[in-house]
């Protein structure tokens, strides 16, 4: 494949970047979700991690401290 023909193989496409695809991305998860959804996942993570590392893996992680949230 010559560089020409790669470049109009990607310009086929569209012209969206990778980053504005997975924004797009993103917000229809995001609508499709929703906020009980979130916290469905992030229990489900939650969950994992103790399963993982074992039932002190949260407390451990916010000894480890970080910055506050504004």
């Amino acid at each position: 494949m010559t560089i020409n023909e790669r470049n109009h193989s990607q310009s086929d496409r569209g012209d969206m970047t990778v980053r504005e695809a997975g924004q797009k991305g993103g917000e229809a998860r995001k609508q499709e979700l929703g906020p009980e959804g979130y916290s469905e996942l992030g229990k489900q993570g939650v969950e994992a991690l103790r399963e993982q590392r074992g039932p002190d893996a949260m407390s451990e992680i916010g000894q480890q401290g970080g910055e506050a949230r504004r």
